[in-house]
């Protein structure tokens, strides 16, 4: 049902994801010069030019979106929706090694000297994964109210 708590903590972990989309996620430092990173590539700092772009990042955040949209309106069949929570934390943790690895293959692309630091909103995904966890123990606790009211009939 959709006035449950479990709504609740997925409607969040959309919103959480979906920021990913506008905000930064960090930065990379290759020799004198500074590069953002974002959800859609590697930015030059100074003139905003495209570097590199990210098109899986986008297509796997695209995928996590939808399928999130999905467990929220799967309500009905609720064994389903759990397993598509569990797929989807499986997701948004591949979204994390997937931008970490892009990051440290941008940076080898650019000159190779330099670093990398993640801003903040790289840990979204990360509580958007805790918060479908919580959905899956709401939505397990309601499976299991209703096999126990379907025994007494």
């Amino acid at each position: 049902m959709l006035q449950r708590i479990q709504t609740v903590f997925l409607l969040l972990a959309l919103i959480l994801i979906g920021l990913l989309a506008w905000l930064p996620l960090g930065d990379i430092i290759a020799g004198t010069e500074l590069y953002e990173f974002t959800i859609r590539g590697v930015f030059h700092a100074e003139n905003g030019n495209v570097v590199i772009n990210a098109w899986p990042l986008i297509a796997l955040l695209a995928v996590i979106e939808i399928l999130q949209l999905l467990i929220i309106f799967g309500y009905k069949n609720r064994v389903r929706q759990m397993r598509m929570a569990v797929f989807n934390i499986l997701i948004m943790l591949g979204f994390l090694a997937a931008a970490w690895f892009f990051v440290h293959l941008s940076l080898k692309e650019l000159g190779g000297e330099g670093g990398y630091s993640f801003k903040i909103p790289l840990a979204f995904p990360i509580v958007a994964a805790i918060l479908n966890y919580l959905a899956i123990r709401a939505i397990g606790k309601d499976e299991a109210l209703v096999r126990s009211v379907d025994r007494i009939r």
